[in-house]
């Protein structure tokens, strides 16, 4: 352990996993109340298409997926706002587009790389300084907006409908939410890569659910599950060399195995 903490790149890799995996979390829950759970998954893919636009024009990956992940995110609420197509299939349009467009541009960029694959399944320990202060702000942005507009946020996922009638502006509180999920996205394709951020939006928060009685005590759970998975993870990875994305979300299965099995418990 003290070898393991002895390097500085795993001290910035463990922060800024850290700062996006309590970002998601948090996100994650309002998501999947708004059964809109799925656009990691489908803005993951998206990610796909701005990597290889930075990879063609020569440019850093996470800062040109941001506008790029920004603008598919505004796609599906007006495909689900304007052609009247429910949540999933636009996240599906936009999803299919996205990885399409994204291989594209890979095969007119070279061809998978070393650095692309990366991307792909996750590489921690490359995050930089940079990025890692992103991933604050990240967090800071996500929290703070918690707090300000909590009855806001509650209101709209509990009850859309009933919410807006009471004057309560559902469409901004939707944007707002997935324009900050688009960068939580990004943020986190280099925490466990594109194939697997929808992983760590979804499943802190059902575990939180499972066993949480008030729904500030689900926030609370979920961002410490997102940040227990990323430290234990990245511990195992580096003992047992094995890809520190994937050991991240084994964690996560196991700590969402773990709650199923409390809740059963407390329930006999």
């Amino acid at each position: 352990m003290i070898e393991f903490l002895s390097y500085g790149f795993v001290w910035r890799g463990l922060l800024a996993g850290s700062l996006v995996a309590a970002a998601c979390a948090l996100l994650g829950v309002f998501l999947v109340l708004k059964r809109l759970s799925l656009i990691g998954d489908g803005m993951s893919h998206v990610c796909l298409t701005g990597v290889a636009v930075a990879l063609l024009a020569g440019g850093n990956p996470v800062y040109v997926s941001i506008p790029v992940v920004m603008a598919a995110s505004l796609g599906i609420m007006k495909l689900t706002q304007k052609f009247k197509i429910y949540g999933d299939a636009a996240i599906g349009i936009i999803s299919a587009a996205g990885l399409s467009v994204g291989l594209l541009l890979t095969a007119l960029a070279g061809g998978f790389n070393t650095d692309l694959l990366g991307y792909l399944f996750g590489s921690i320990l490359t995050v930089t300084s940079g990025e890692t202060v992103l991933c604050g702000l990240l967090l800071a942005g996500v929290a703070g907006s918690i707090l300000a507009f909590y009855r806001l946020l509650t209101a709209t996922c509990f009850d859309e409908a009933f919410a807006h009638t009471r004057g309560v502006p559902t469409h901004a509180v939707n944007t707002a939410l997935v324009l900050i999920t688009s960068v939580a996205v990004v943020l986190s394709f280099k925490v466990v890569g594109i194939f697997l951020i929808s992983a760590l939006i979804i499943i802190p928060p059902v575990s939180a659910l499972l066993v949480s009685r008030t729904f500030k005590q689900v926030l609370w759970l979920a961002a410490a599950f997102g940040v227990a998975s990323v430290w234990v993870g990245v511990y195992a990875s580096f003992v047992l060399n094995i890809p520190s994305g994937a050991a991240i979300i084994l964690v996560n299965l196991i700590i969402l195995f773990a709650c199923y099995v409390c809740k059963g418990v407390n329930r006999d």
